[in-house]
């Protein structure tokens, strides 16, 4: 157990600060970090913690990457900042190229911007301004599962189905069409092609592939998703891919999308695109999307920008993160992660104060049981969160759910103290 005092940082940090996510009537103190590396962060008091969620879903290399660290400073001394309407740079080039390679072939053009929630709010004007831009204005909507999650700025709150975390703004939302929930297939299949018989008023349909994050780390089949992008492309509309957080690794292919025979059309990324290093967003898309947007009339631009687009330094550290998937054998660290999630669930799968746990790549899911219904509002959330970080391990259980997603350099040993402190929650 360890001494979760709060030091001189934290109480400073309390006059001054409002943090994200959180209710500070209940939690009016945060954990000074002093320092980091590898899955392990230390705090003002030196208490050492497992970083088991890379700092939300980030730090896919972990902390304190030397190489990491090393070309971002270079690129520092070079040119750390330049505006990307009109002027371009070497570091954003060679990303685009880069990436290019590891997308499908439907992904053509990539347009930068700052985070996840932004790479989402580009995806969406890219396929509305498309069909405006072609004359058929009425193909306005959007599908998007329940329980989806695609950020916090408003269009990405849209998206995501009525819930706590968007409520105080629901009347001001753009209206979206959420179909059941992917973990119920064939029920979402028939909605799906219910919906097929107005497809004419449909732009998009948005995903998150394989799993849904912050919607209680559902994870589904492929088949479905590859039922609905085929559907979807037979009757025009465009299908996003928000791979966020599945992106670089997660599920144990570079992108969650190459579980599937059918490609999307647009795609976002943001999270582990920079090893965790910087915030930066990027969109992809097709040439046929993009050249909608070509034309003498300046109205027909998208008008989308931030003033760190394309930022030299965030591109620096994306190409260094590359450098590191293709030099330090990435994957085999992930499928040591993966094996040993899939011992440790055969291990507690008859644990009675456990269910529904699953496995995609280096992500581990289970409930808590409990009486209460399961969601993001469930008690057992602090009950759980307490306990892990009174024994050295951060977890941001989304609810009764309890996840593990660790950096990629996580150690075996340190696995198998989350795996314990996990097994030794107390039920009361």
């Amino acid at each position: 157990m360890q001494n979760l005092s709060f030091g001189p940082l934290s109480q400073r940090d309390q006059k001054v600060i409002w943090h994200p996510f959180t209710q500070h009537q209940i939690e009016p103190q945060s954990i000074a970090i002093q320092s980091g590396k590898g899955a392990l962060l230390f705090d003002e008091n030196g208490n050492e913690i497992i970083d088991a969620i890379s700092s939300w879903w980030v730090s896919i290399h972990g902390h304190g990457n030397e190489y990491l660290a090393q070309k971002i400073y270079e690129q520092a001394i070079q040119l750390e900042q330049v505006i990307f309407a009109g002027f371009t740079h070497p570091q954003a080039i060679k990303l685009s190229e880069r990436l290019l390679k590891k997308l499908p072939n439907t992904a053509e053009k990539l347009f930068f911007s700052d985070n996840g929630s932004t790479a989402v709010e580009v995806a969406i004007k890219m396929a509305l301004q498309y069909f405006f831009n072609i004359g058929q204005p009425e193909k306005r909507k959007i599908l998007a599962f329940e329980d989806a999650y695609h950020g916090d700025t408003f269009g990405a709150m849209s998206l995501g189905a009525p819930s706590s975390f968007n409520a105080p703004f629901q009347d001001m939302l753009f209206e979206v069409d959420f179909l059941p929930s992917p973990t119920e297939p064939e029920k979402c299949l028939e909605v799906f092609k219910e919906k097929m018989n107005n497809a004419d008023n449909y732009a998009a349909f948005i995903f998150e592939p394989l799993i849904q994050g912050a919607g209680g780390m559902k994870m589904y089949s492929p088949d479905l998703l590859n039922d609905l992008i085929q559907l979807s492309k037979s009757k025009q509309i465009f299908t996003i891919a928000d791979e966020i957080m599945t992106g670089f690794g997660r599920t144990g292919k570079f992108f969650a999308i190459d579980y599937l025979n059918q490609k999307p059309d647009i795609i976002c990324m943001s999270k582990g695109l920079t090893g965790g290093m910087m915030a930066m967003g990027i969109t992809s898309c097709s040439n046929q999307v993009f050249e909608a947007f070509l034309s003498n009339d300046r109205s027909k631009t998208l008008f989308h920008s931030h003033s760190f687009t394309g930022n030299p330094l965030a591109c620096a550290a994306a190409n260094a993160s590359l450098d590191l998937f293709e030099n330090e054998n990435i994957f085999e660290k992930i499928e040591k992660i993966n094996h040993s999630h899939q011992n440790w669930k055969n291990k507690i799968q008859q644990n009675q104060n456990f269910k529904n746990i699953r496995i995609l790549g280096t992500i581990i899911a289970l409930e808590l049981t409990t009486n209460e219904k399961s969601g993001y509002l469930n008690s057992k959330r602090d009950l759980i969160y307490t306990h892990c970080l009174q024994n050295g391990v951060l977890l941001r259980p989304l609810g009764n759910t309890i996840y593990i997603l660790p950096p990629f350099v996580i150690q075996q040993k340190e696995l198998n103290k989350i795996y314990q402190v996990i097994e030794e929650i107390p039920m009361n």
